[in-house]
């Protein structure tokens, strides 16, 4: 699902026209193919709009599912178009997922920079899946650490605030502690040096 430019052509009774000569087409002749919609936004929020939505055809991309979304019942503001493959979606179903873009930008972002989800070099089907899996896990385990405001935060954005960077640190402290206490442990037990390195890093 996306938004689309008001220049978007679109085939329209047989003709090819921008969408934006079309909404107000519409607006003036056909107020009534406006379908008013509540939709209850992620934060659990209601918020009204007035739609338009039918199947177009677009030059290149095919038959889709339009969208020319209004805020107001009166239809005098300016309207957005959305575009989506699901052609049998309804009105709200739309509008319920595009409030959700923004999360899923955010997600995807912090997957790919922090998590590696496109880091794995795995061609099979089943791999991909575990991976993608592996890596909404490892985003949940940062978001769910505990962590401290850092002291040494050289940024003003940092200050005060508990950030991603600080509780991977934390969580690569722990790592590291954990590892500590193992050689530690190791030690006490009279293994030697090479027998701790076999036992962190086999041959």
């Amino acid at each position: 699902m996306s938004e689309i430019a008001c220049s978007r052509p679109i085939n329209w009774q047989g003709r090819w026209q921008r969408v934006d000569e079309v909404a107000p087409e519409l607006c003036a002749q056909h107020p009534e193919s406006f379908r008013m919609v509540s939709v209850t936004c992620r934060h659990g929020t209601t918020k009204s709009y007035w739609l338009f939505t039918k199947v177009v055809r677009l030059k290149k991309s095919g038959a889709k599912r339009l969208a020319i979304v209004h805020e107001r019942e009166a239809l005098h503001d300016t309207p957005r178009y959305f575009l989506t493959d699901a052609q049998h979606w309804e009105s709200t179903r739309i509008m319920e997922t595009w409030s959700y873009r923004w999360t899923s930008e955010v997600f995807h972002e912090f997957d790919k920079q922090v998590c590696g989800m496109e880091a794995a070099q795995v061609r099979k089907e089943e791999a991909v899946t575990r991976h993608f899996r592996l890596s909404c896990v490892a985003q949940s385990l940062i978001q769910r650490t505990p962590a401290v405001v850092s002291k040494s935060a050289r940024y003003a954005f940092a200050e005060g605030h508990i950030t991603f960077g600080q509780k991977c640190r934390t969580i690569s402290r722990e790592v590291l502690r954990t590892m500590l206490a193992l050689c530690q442990r190791s030690f006490a037990e009279g293994k030697t040096c090479d027998q701790v390195l076999e036992l962190l890093m086999p041959v």
